[in-house]
């Protein structure tokens, strides 16, 4: 089994910053592709950034500038820091990877989700 959990959210002021974690734990062979995705009330999860196991990234139009995800390997982590925060960031984050298990299958997981709260 896979574990990931998220940390690093809570309540900001419009214009502030928050740099958010997930780690990774469990049978784990190799961590692909990671992501961290976001939802707010009464609309669909949505991407906000990914990056590779090499390190290329995506940001999505909403967040570009302002966001950046990046990843320690060696940890098992990637983060997300998020600057410029606008009451529209508000919403539950969600942190997925594809795994690759040590009995060589590659599936999907994600985090429990944390908490982004940005006050105008």
């Amino acid at each position: 089994q896979v574990q990931l959990v998220e940390s690093g959210g809570g309540l900001v002021q419009a214009g502030g910053s928050l740099r958010l974690s997930c780690v990774a734990s469990g049978s784990i062979f190799r961590l692909n592709t990671m992501g961290w995705y976001r939802q707010s009330p009464g609309k669909q999860r949505e991407l906000v950034a990914a990056i590779t196991s090499g390190g290329l990234t995506n940001h999505t139009d909403p967040v570009k500038g302002r966001f950046a995800i990046s990843r320690d390997n060696a940890k098992n982590t990637v983060y997300l820091q998020m600057n410029s925060l606008k009451p529209e960031d508000t919403a539950v984050y969600y942190c997925r990877a594809v795994v690759t298990t040590v009995n060589s299958v590659a599936r999907d997981y994600w985090g429990q989700g944390t908490q982004v709260t940005v006050s105008s």
